[in-house]
């Protein structure tokens, strides 16, 4: 039986252009992987709820406004609820000062604008197989 990686993709804070996030999900289905998304305007603790409810590998943050700024709280509420080993994922506009804070917030990989879809898709299938081993 094969694997189907799941991969929650949300917007957090008051950002609610998700044309970008719509276009990910779309190109992760057709990578075989089963995306649910919860639209713009999501809290931290939505998110958190999201991703334990729904058993997901990955969550994919959509940022293009300063929203990313609450990636940080998103990873340490996984970690206070046992998700921590959940792989965290952030796209959009993202400001070079801003992407060491996601880093060290434990964000896997960020991608910016012109990222390609096979990119994305392929990362997710690397990282998700490696800890799938690793938690096994």
């Amino acid at each position: 039986m094969d694997y189907r990686i799941r991969v929650l993709l949300a917007k957090i804070g008051m950002d609610g252009h998700d044309r970008g996030a719509r276009v990910v999900a779309g190109a992760l289905r057709e990578a075989g992987m089963e995306v649910i998304y919860t639209g713009p305007w999501q809290t931290v603790e939505q998110v958190t709820k999201s991703a334990l409810q729904e058993d997901v590998d990955v969550i994919g943050i959509s940022s293009l406004s300063y929203d990313h700024v609450l990636v940080p709280g998103l990873m340490e509420s996984l970690r206070r609820q046992g998700a921590g080993e959940v792989l965290v994922i952030v796209g959009g506009i993202i400001p070079d000062d801003d992407v060491k804070m996601l880093e060290e917030a434990g964000v896997a990989r960020i991608f910016h604008p012109g990222s390609r879809l096979e990119e994305i898709a392929e990362f997710i299938r690397q990282a998700v197989s490696g800890r799938r081993e690793k938690y096994l």
